[in-house]
């Protein structure tokens, strides 16, 4: 078989879900920060005409940072996604698509592209599961052996 297009040995393919884990995760962590010093009000200090109410407002950074610290060290990895995923669809929903930002926008404006990309990475790793580099590996493998052995369970 040819060494480029040979499935990646498993080490390597958890090392890289760490990666993307650690750096995602951080992200999502460093993003929300600001939108804590007023979650209740942050999208109508950013100039959201349509802003909802201020306790959804504060859903966001807890979802950003709860989701962004469990993605890191890779618990509850899944529920961790979908919440970012929620963050993302909302933020598409309610400021991006709304306002017309582009994919990629010029230096210094807006646009969703952003967005998309932790939208798409945090599907991504939702899909793939968090990779044996994790404490979902660690607390739940036991039980996914039982549930692999035949008669077992």
């Amino acid at each position: 078989m040819n060494r480029l297009i040979a499935p990646a040995p498993p080490w390597a393919t958890s090392s890289a879900i760490l990666l993307v884990r650690l750096v995602v995760g951080a992200a999502f962590v460093l993003h929300s920060l600001p939108k804590f010093q007023n979650p209740f009000g942050w999208m109508t200090a950013m100039g959201a005409e349509n802003a909802p109410p201020g306790f959804i407002q504060a859903l966001a950074p807890v979802c950003e940072m709860a989701g962004g610290i469990l993605l890191a060290i890779g618990l509850f990895t899944r529920v961790a996604c979908l919440m970012l995923v929620s963050v993302m669809i909302g933020a598409l929903a309610l400021v991006h698509i709304p306002h017309g930002d582009p994919f990629v926008g010029k230096p210094g404006q807006p646009s969703a592209e952003l967005a998309v990309v932790y939208l798409s990475f945090s599907l991504l790793v939702a899909a793939i599961g968090a990779g044996a580099y994790s404490l979902d590996a660690v607390l739940f493998a036991e039980r996914r052996a039982l549930r692999a052995a035949p008669g077992l369970a």
